[in-house]
């Protein structure tokens, strides 16, 4: 299957979870509904399909890591948090249902995220509680780095803490995806699960630098938010601390990192290794 099946296949499962009528359900549907890259849950099935796993083992945790990415957004966007009026291209949940109803979607598409998974009988409850470990970590982690996001604005801080604040908060999430994938798949050994969590730790802080990068070159139309938002923010960002063109050689070199640690995985990466360079090479 291609990436694009991939993200169709993980709509049409969203779509289903998110069934139920009412004024709730249509703010989560908003935001976990309306766009979005599906790397997260591309991931996800990737991995999965590298090591042989039949796809509908992972629908639940591909549907799950993106639950959990779009109630962040939500909360990320609150003027309490970012404050930020737009989501791609869209009205942010909260001005489009108001701060209250923004903050109920959020809590409610996390803890779906958790009724997915707990409710995947397609899975040993030794699977499923292996995954449930792995999503709460990444979303405390992710917590944790919003935290330390908001704790250090017009602040000067360095380089080492900007890294740990980028791989708690965008790293931990991303480096999630991967490993539920390995986590579902029985013939991915533990050799393998070594290689992709340093894999995924890289392509994680790696994503969240392009982020910086992208957030001061790339026009509003195709960011699908407001540009130079962390700048106007006085947040501290890479571009801020290492320049335009260092950062873009940081983010580089992790991508080229971890493309040349999939070489050593026991199966053929090369999908994976198509998808790490599609995330390098993106443009918003």
């Amino acid at each position: 299957m291609s990436h694009t099946d991939y993200a169709q296949r993980v709509n049409q499962h969203l779509d289903q979870y998110l069934s139920e009528q009412g004024s709730l359900t249509e703010a989560m549907r908003y935001s976990a509904l309306s766009g979005g890259k599906r790397f997260r849950p591309i991931l996800t099935y990737t991995v999965a399909n590298i090591f042989g796993t039949d796809l509908s083992l992972a629908d639940s945790s591909a549907c799950a890591v993106e639950l959990i990415h779009a109630y962040s957004l939500i909360h990320d966007d609150l003027p309490a948090m970012d404050d930020d009026d737009v989501r791609h291209n869209q009205p942010a949940c909260h001005k489009r249902f108001g701060e209250a109803q923004a903050i109920l979607a959020g809590d409610g598409l996390q803890a779906l995220a958790f009724e997915v998974l707990t409710n995947d009988s397609s899975l040993s409850s030794q699977i499923r509680i292996a995954l449930l470990q792995s999503l709460t970590h990444a979303a405390f982690e992710m917590a944790q780095g919003q935290s330390i996001d908001l704790s250090v604005v017009e602040k000067s801080i360095d380089i080492n803490t900007l890294k740990d604040m980028h791989q708690k908060k965008t790293g931990a999430l991303l480096s999630c995806s991967v490993n539920l994938g390995a986590l579902i798949s029985d013939q991915c050994c533990e050799e393998d699960r070594q290689i992709l969590d340093q894999f995924s730790k890289d392509i994680g802080l790696a994503y969240q630098i392009q982020d910086d990068v992208l957030d001061v070159l790339t026009p509003e139309s195709k960011l699908g938010k407001k540009q130079n938002s962390d700048v106007d923010k006085n947040k501290p960002t890479y571009p801020a601390l290492l320049g335009l063109e260092n950062s873009k050689s940081e983010y580089e070199n992790l991508y080229e990192r971890a493309l040349g640690a999939l070489n050593a995985l026991s199966v053929d990466a090369a999908q994976l290794q198509q998808l790490t360079q599609q995330l390098q090479n993106r443009s918003f």
